[in-house]
C-alpha cells in the first residue's frame, strides 16, 4: 500500500511521518486491497489546531475521515481507528 503524507504550510519531521507510516500501515488488516492512502497535515486557528485528513483509496470507493486534536498523533489515531470499522464494513459489504 502506497501512503502519501503532505504537510500545508509547514515541514513535518521524520518522527511525524514514520509515526504516520506505522499506525496508517496497520489498516492494511482490515481490508486488503487499499489501493492508496494519502494523509493531509494542516495547521488551524483554534486551540485543537492540528488537522489531519486520511483518504484511503479502496476499489470502487474512497474512504475520507477528517479529525481535529492538539497532536497529529492523537488525530492520526483517532483517523486510524474510525478507518477500522469503516474498513471493515466495505469488507463484509464487498464480499457478501
Amino acid at each position: 500500500m502506497e501512503i502519501n503524507v503532505q504537510s500545508i504550510k509547514f515541514n513535518a519531521d521524520q518522527k511525524l511521518l514514520d509515526f504516520i507510516d506505522k499506525k496508517v500501515g496497520k489498516i492494511t488488516k482490515y481490508y486488503e486491497d487499499i489501493v492508496r492512502t494519502e494523509v493531509v497535515l494542516s495547521l488551524l486557528a483554534d486551540p485543537n489546531n492540528k488537522n489531519v485528513k486520511v483518504r484511503v483509496l479502496i476499489p470502487g470507493s474512497e474512504l475520507v475521515v477528517e479529525r481535529n486534536a492538539d497532536t497529529f498523533e492523537n488525530a492520526v489515531v483517532e483517523c486510524v481507528s474510525v478507518l477500522k470499522d469503516m474498513l471493515v464494513t466495505a469488507k463484509e459489504k464487498r464480499y457478501k
